[in-house]
């Protein structure tokens, strides 16, 4: 087992050190993140080896599947080494169909976070995430759903608060109710709309994690991207990657996939470093 932690750590809070080179475990389930993955002893595979590379830092949700990617986690990995730490978020629910829908009601969160606890095989969670999907410019009021969770990391349920798909505003309000460690938001090279919040999570040690850091369901394409990779002997992907980690001293990334050889590829972008004439022109991308 490795001893190299990729991308280095970060500490957003006292008792939670993070890898910046996360694992995020959302494509282990099936297609569309709803069933049984196709292949499952590839997806454990995956799991492992993530830890193997020394990623201490995992992502993952009950309603990846629903529930499927939770108990592939606690199979692979329970009982969990002692510096892994394991993020989760609540908010949603999935539908039979597999849809998407939004569940903030105080009384459903707890079970939610319940569930969390079940699945994963645990006493208590190290990080929960608030999923609003509010992003932007929202001002919508989390106050109602963040205080819940609040009572319940008071009851030792959850160790830290974090929140998912938020703007600037809400982040305020939250952290008039609790402290916040991370914020999970949707940023890469082409998507910069966060500019401004990123840097206010590094000014305040707040763990940005930027989900689909290589474009999601609409993968980064970019001729400077291609180009600049080809000049590094690396892959666009990897390229896209070092330049997050760069970013901010506060950038955490949680690139998923159900391929071991794609983990590994994804892991060793944390040791691509990037010259001043490349960073320049992958800035230009998102301008």
């Amino acid at each position: 087992m490795t001893t190299t932690i990729p991308g280095g750590t970060l500490t957003p809070a006292d008792g939670l050190t993070i890898s910046r080179m996360g694992y995020g475990a959302m494509q282990l389930a099936g297609p569309g993140v709803f069933g049984p993955p196709k292949d499952r002893e590839e997806a454990l595979a995956v799991l492992r080896e993530a830890v193997a590379l020394g990623v201490t830092h995992i992502d993952t949700s009950d309603f990846y599947g629903p529930t499927v990617v939770n108990e592939l986690i606690k199979e692979a990995l329970h009982p969990y080494p002692a510096d892994l730490r394991i993020v989760t978020k609540v908010g949603g629910r999935r539908s039979a169909d597999g849809g998407w829908f939004s569940s903030l009601e105080p009384a459903d969160l707890k079970v939610q976070v319940q569930e969390n606890l079940l699945h994963l095989g645990l006493d208590v969670l190290d990080v929960v995430n608030l999923r609003m999907d509010t992003q932007g410019a929202s001002t919508d009021s989390l106050a109602e759903p963040f205080a819940a969770l609040a009572e319940l990391s008071e009851q030792g349920m959850i160790r830290h608060l974090g929140l998912s798909g938020v703007s600037d505003a809400q982040l305020t309000e939250a952290q008039s109710i609790a402290p916040v460690v991370t914020v999970q938001n949707l940023y890469n090279l082409a998507n910069r709309a966060d500019d401004a919040l990123v840097e206010r999570c590094a000014a305040e040690n707040i763990a940005f994690a930027a989900f689909f850091p290589l474009g999601g369901f609409s993968p980064l394409q970019s001729e400077t991207l291609t180009s600049v990779a080809a000049r590094l002997e690396a892959s666009p992907q990897q390229v896209a990657l070092a330049w997050l980690l760069r970013r901010s001293a506060t950038t955490v990334l949680i690139p998923g996939t159900s391929s071991v050889g794609h983990l590994r590829q994804n892991i060793a972008a944390a040791q691509l470093r990037l010259p001043a004439d490349a960073v320049a022109e992958l800035d230009a991308i998102g301008s």
